[in-house]
């Protein structure tokens, strides 16, 4: 088509008949087309590629908003918040009051969010403050957080307008108190810590949100866990042991322990340059306490290795240290870069390290043979484009295959021989060894995931983790400053296999009420160093095997 000399916006007539199957018979759609300008507000926002939803401000709220944008960005944790159900007060006769309206040129009401109840709905602009005004200061108090954030996130999904969440607000500030503290100025509520929030979520959420197999036998209901414990824990193997000799020549034996995470710690101080520093610094913590041998306190060393990697991992910057001249939490202005993809198995132990090596190195196998395959194709194409346009592949010099060519040539005459038949691959001979490679290659892959540790749905399979979302902070100290939130965009659906497609790298940037689309690039520039937004929390998500599998059922 590229050689008819198309122009924009020309049409075409298709004539004739599809030949071969008659299975892809071209058919006219079950379903009418909707254009965009025709469709609802909530099936605008859930077409694919759609710009999501963003989060009113409501008043020094931003460090919520960033967390429940990230928190989001975990498909399993919005499909088991669906299957939740609870009694939670007056939440489901109010909900409607906080849908937005918008505009369109098809004549449709003004943008507004109403916040009062029908019979004082009187137009007005509306604020939180104003909730208390009207007597819905404290609904939260009979309100279940699980089950708001649940509507949150199902009413997120029906709009592409900034959305108010007041009704998880009220929720929050009713379960955790602490983000009920009003400013030292006395003007509205005072700013909070985003890990502190993402923290009390992540615990409620672990005591609320439980996963069943449906079955009430007692047998069932022991096998019960939470979201919480299935995608986001991990477990530490630690060791606890006295840095005096003294005390093992005591015949003190250190302590042995399991402890659960739900997030890994990067330390930082004066060396650390790299997420991998804070992390390794963070697997050591020096105690103080008392030694039974030596008769005193005395100074310990425990010392963590990983025993369970979680599907997701979030990983805190400890970027707030309290500093007792100012009685404030300032910020640790150093620079940490992170990776987009992060190798997480030198912080295994040493029975994990031996499940995760052999995949992490066949993965790593595999895609750099499907590195080179795209790269001799993109070659390929180069060279046949040359050809076609009777011009050289590379300006001013003579193409590698004519030189080779050459010296075959004058080799053959110095050695007077007759040159051997030599039968050459087609394109697509060679493309199909180089899938058959790449195939076979996956099938040993799946040979070599440990079946125990696969059954294991919750965990990290392959000991390697793709950045998704990035929680950001912007100013000196905790207490005040400005929160924002970066997601990885998902690749679109194909609409025939329902399979994703490869990802263009692109980023939503969730500022409040404010979403817009960046470039990878901009993830580069958060690794701190100044005021600016620098990285606070990262989400990160194992790679699968799911892939893998799907490819080779293909």
């Amino acid at each position: 088509m590229s050689k008819l000399g198309l122009k924009p916006n020309q049409t075409i007539m298709m004539m004739g008949t599809p030949s071969g199957d008659t299975s892809n018979i071209i058919e006219k759609p079950k379903e009418k087309i909707k254009f965009l300008e025709d469709m609802t507000e909530a099936e605008a926002a859930q077409v694919e590629g759609a710009t999501p939803a963003g989060l009113q401000n409501l008043g020094n709220t931003c460090y919520m908003n960033s967390t429940l944008q990230t928190l989001r960005s975990i498909p399993e944790l919005q499909e088991e918040l669906g299957r939740y159900s609870a009694r939670y007060g007056l939440l489901h006769l109010n909900p409607i009051l906080l849908r937005p309206k918008r505009t369109t040129n098809r004549g449709r009401t003004d943008q507004s969010y109403c916040t009062k109840p029908p019979s004082i709905c009187s137009g007005e602009s509306s604020s939180a403050n104003q909730l208390s005004q009207f007597g819905l200061g404290g609904l939260g108090a009979s309100m279940d957080l699980t089950a708001s954030l649940r509507d949150l996130f199902q009413q997120m999904g029906e709009t592409q307008q900034g959305f108010p969440p007041l009704m998880f607000l009220n929720a929050l500030r009713t379960a955790f108190p602490q983000f009920a503290q009003k400013s030292k100025d006395g003007h509205g509520y005072a700013q909070q810590d985003a890990e502190e929030a993402w923290s009390q979520i992540v615990s409620l959420l672990r005591q609320k949100l439980k996963i069943t197999d449906g079955a009430d036998s007692e047998a069932a209901k022991a096998k019960d866990t939470t979201f919480i414990d299935k995608y986001m824990a991990g477990r530490f193997e630690s060791s606890l042991e006295c840095d005096e000799p003294a005390a093992k020549e005591g015949g003190e034996e250190p302590v042995a322990s399991q402890d659960t995470f739900f997030k890994l710690n990067c330390h930082i101080n004066a060396e650390t340059n790299h997420l991998r520093d804070g992390l390794a610094a963070g697997l050591k913590e020096s105690i103080e306490k008392r030694s039974e041998a030596l008769g005193r306190d005395a100074v310990y060393t425990k010392t963590s290795r990983i025993s369970r990697l979680p599907k997701y991992l979030p990983v805190h910057f400890m970027r707030f240290d309290w500093r007792r001249t100012t009685n404030k939490k300032a910020k640790i202005m150093r620079k940490v870069t992170f990776p987009a993809e992060l190798d997480a198995v030198e912080f295994c132990t040493d029975e994990l390290k031996k499940l995760l090596i052999p995949v992490r190195d066949k993965i790593r196998d595999i895609r750099k043979e499907e590195e080179d395959v795209e790269r001799a194709a993109k070659r390929q194409k180069r060279m046949k484009s040359g050809q076609e346009n009777d011009v050289e592949p590379s300006a001013g010099k003579e193409p590698l295959q004519k030189k080779e060519d050459k010296k075959k040539a004058a080799k053959a005459k110095t050695e007077d021989t007759e040159m051997p038949d030599v039968e050459y691959k087609t394109e697509a001979q060679l493309e199909a060894e180089r899938a058959a490679s790449i195939l076979a290659a996956k099938k040993e892959l799946l040979e070599l995931a440990d079946p125990k540790l696969s059954a294991d749905d919750g965990a990290n399979h392959t000991g390697l983790y793709e950045l998704r979302g990035v929680i950001t902070h912007q100013g000196a100290s905790a207490d005040s400053g400005h929160y924002t939130s970066f997601v990885k965009k998902l690749g679109s659906k194909d609409p025939i296999t329902g399979k994703r497609k490869a990802e263009d790298g692109k980023w939503w940037w969730f500022n409040d009420e404010k979403v817009s689309e960046v470039d990878a690039e901009r993830i580069q520039t958060l690794s701190g160093g100044g005021q600016s937004h620098s990285a606070l929390i990262l989400l990160y998500r194992a790679v699968p095997l799911a892939t893998i599998e799907e490819d080779i059922k293909e």
